[in-house]
């Protein structure tokens, strides 16, 4: 990790409300431009330097990517303009094409006020902190332009969307179909809305979509990973097998079986596991973060599998699976990694990994999460004062260390603070609610309050 503290791009690109500052027109023309300086000068010499821009449903997504376009093209740098599409179709289109990079529109699950940028590499993973900072840097110069025989162009690229589709596919057994199961899909009224449900329908399943009429401003809204009510209510109504959620750019995943059940991301996580062992997979160990909860790394330990946390995002999941060479990880609120099938995390993917791991071991989602009991997690934000150091709270300390003892083998504590605003995050896990509940308190009200 560079020490040096970037200014614009947070864990996950660069993020906020549309119309503030950094989410505005001349921000994005100037960010495009600085970007295509970056690549243009790591380009070999003579070389066409290619981007691929993606977005997902939002009304803002044609502003800014007219702002982009121009930035890139006073680079010289040639734009492919894909239209609506999940951020992991751009990770796999940047790579299938061989472009220079790949760049997505999105604010996930935010609301559709929000919206922000992220970047690919010409791999098809996150940008690297140095190439995040080298565009910053490139920032603080004045804009210029390229010469008219320079300036980059602009393509559409029609069939982004099938190709796509045939991607999703290729990663599931080819020995499996899906015939049978009666599926709801909720696109969240995002960029899946046109290709998750053409993936499972044509794998097999009779398929029911939710959360498939974008008008620019329902993107997340009442519908998708974040808010899975409509899917649970549509399955029990239907009586549906399965409910998949995907998220606005559609890279996390919730799924509900026909009981109205909902598993997230952590129990998801074990199934994946479980099943890449099943069939002979040498794993090494499998990635969490700080949030996984405790029954899922026990279950995956009792396995025989490595557990390592990693920090909160998909971004540091996905470090320390290359970093240890490993191949699946995630997280809670849906992000699932499974390296064998694709750079980043795909919720469209993660679910036909899990639809895949039911078919072979012909058990319902409950049935393969039969050695997995969730703990019970309390989490407390306490706004704390002005110039508050919890870190130096001896009292505080104290009795962190005191629950931490109590709960010793049977529960964790985890003291986190915001990296955006001043709240200290309390998250207390162990058997008992009742005791969880408890013990978080007893550290929270020992935070002075704002």
């Amino acid at each position: 990790m560079n020490p040096m503290k970037k200014q614009y791009f947070g864990t996950d690109g660069i993020r906020g409300e549309v119309g503030q500052f950094p989410i505005v027109p001349e921000f994005m023309t100037r960010l495009g431009y600085a970007a295509g300086k970056v690549l243009m000068r790591e380009a070999t010499a003579g070389e066409r330097c290619k981007i691929l821009i993606g977005k997902d449903t939002r009304v803002s997504g044609y502003l800014l990517e007219a702002a982009l376009e121009a930035g890139f093209a006073a680079a010289g740098v040639d734009v492919m303009l894909c239209g609506p599409i999940p951020t992991p179709g751009v990770a796999y289109l940047t790579k299938a094409l061989r472009l220079s990079a790949g760049l997505v529109i999105s604010a996930s699950h935010n609301p559709y006020q929000d919206n922000g940028i992220k970047f690919f590499s010409a791999m098809g993973d996150k940008l690297s902190d140095d190439f995040e900072l080298a565009i910053e840097a490139e920032l603080e110069n004045p804009m210029g332009c390229v010469s008219s025989e320079q300036l980059g162009k602009a393509f559409r690229l029609d069939d982004a969307a099938g190709r796509y589709i045939e991607f999703c596919k290729s990663t599931f057994p080819g020995d499996l179909n899906l015939k049978g199961l009666k599926l709801v899909v909720d696109c969240a009224n995002g960029a899946a809305y046109h290709t998750a449900p053409h993936v499972f329908h044509e794998l097999g399943a009779e398929v029911i979509s939710i959360g498939v009429s974008p008008d620019g401003r329902n993107i997340n809204d009442g519908c998708g990973a974040t808010d899975p009510a409509a899917l649970i209510a549509r399955v029990k109504e239907i009586g549906a097998d399965i409910g998949i959620a995907l998220d606005g750019d559609a890279d996390r995943l919730q799924m509900v079986d026909a009981t109205g059940r909902l598993f997230n991301g952590d129990e998801l996580l074990y199934v994946l596991a479980k099943n890449r062992l099943a069939r002979g997979h040498v794993l090494g160990g499998v990635v969490g973060t700080l949030m996984t909860n405790l029954a899922v790394e026990n279950a995956i330990k009792a396995l025989g599998i490595d557990f390592v946390r990693a920090k909160v995002g998909d971004r540091y999941v996905l470090e320390v699976l290359k970093e240890k060479g490993w191949i699946i990880g995630g997280e809670g609120s849906g992000h699932l990694l499974c390296l064998d099938q694709h750079s980043t995390g795909d919720g469209t993917i993660a679910a036909l990994q899990v639809l895949a791991a039911m078919s072979q071991k012909q058990q319902s989602l409950a049935q393969l999460l039969d050695a997995v009991n969730i703990f019970p997690q309390v989490l407390l934000n306490i706004k704390f004062k002005a110039g508050y150091d919890w870190k130096s709270d001896q009292i505080l300390k104290q009795q962190i260390a005191k629950v931490e003892n109590e709960l010793k083998d049977i529960g964790r504590v985890l003291i986190r603070p915001s990296g955006t605003e001043p709240v200290l995050r309390v998250m207390v896990e162990t058997k008992d609610a009742e005791i969880a509940m408890k013990a978080a308190k007893s550290i929270a009200d020992l935070v002075p309050r704002a």
